[in-house]
């Protein structure tokens, strides 16, 4: 871990930038999708009780996703997988344990997932956007070398800020999710588009990055994973699309009837 990552060392007590960025990017999360949760009527007061279902999910699942898929690093020694401060996390992975935590604690409360997801991502891609600058303060998570003028000097060659490249994305998707959270009243909308768009930057851009986790050492397991939720993300626009059309045709065979 690069010592230009630190913020604040006090003794024992290291506080890292990447820490401090990624908690930056959750509390504005979270005062996010509390006025977004009041815009679509929803109790603003779950917003928080969800928080703690979806952080701490995030983070476990973020860290079992890493340490899954870069097993040889580990296997001689166990212990070093509990050792988070040393970094490992993969998106992907915080993503899909936070979903699968949300559906599960909505589902017990009786809630529409869809109506949630749709409060909860745009926070997700601004905290994306906000968290990769972690990677440039620890030195990490850039791509393959090039001449670009906007190159960064990494291990004594230039090389593509693909952390810079997925913020400037992710800050893009964020913009655009809000406006179309304003737009659409539909619950879902918001939700497909931010699996479409995140799904697609995160693609183009892993294929540039030289640290990517890999599958038999031949695929790029961020560049699959974001196939499939892309994929997701189109049917679930599609299916919404068809129950709207439904939903109108509906409505006028009942306006004949009258």
């Amino acid at each position: 871990m690069n010592d230009s990552g630190i913020a604040l060392q006090i003794g024992v007590l290291t506080i890292r930038w990447y820490g401090v960025l990624i908690c930056a990017g959750m509390l504005i999360g979270i005062f996010l999708a509390r006025n977004l949760a009041k815009k679509r009527g929803l109790n603003c007061d779950e917003v928080y009780n969800l928080a703690l279902v979806i952080l701490p999910a995030a983070v476990i699942g973020a860290r079992l996703y890493y340490v899954a898929f870069s097993w040889d690093v580990y296997v001689d020694n166990p212990i070093n997988a509990l050792k988070i401060w040393r970094g490992g996390l993969a998106i992907h992975g915080g993503f899909l344990a936070a979903l699968i935590a949300t559906y599960i604690y909505l589902k017990i409360r009786k809630q529409t997932f869809l109506s949630w997801a749709d409060v909860f991502v745009p926070s997700l891609a601004l905290g994306q956007a906000i968290g990769r600058w972690g990677n440039y303060f620890n030195g990490e998570a850039y791509g393959r070398q090039t001449d670009l003028p906007w190159a960064i000097f990494v291990d004594g060659a230039y090389h593509h800020p693909t952390f810079l490249y997925e913020s400037l994305w992710n800050a893009g998707v964020f913009v655009f999710l809000l406006w179309l959270f304003n737009k659409e009243k539909r619950s879902g909308t918001v939700f497909a588009f931010y699996l479409m768009c995140y799904s697609f930057g995160r693609f183009w851009i892993e294929g540039l990055r030289m640290d990517s986790l890999m599958l038999f050492d031949t695929i790029r397991v961020a560049q699959l994973v974001s196939i499939i939720l892309f994929m997701c993300g189109a049917v679930l626009l599609w299916w919404l699309r068809t129950q709207t059309k439904q939903h109108d045709v509906s409505n006028k065979k009942k306006k004949k009837q009258q």
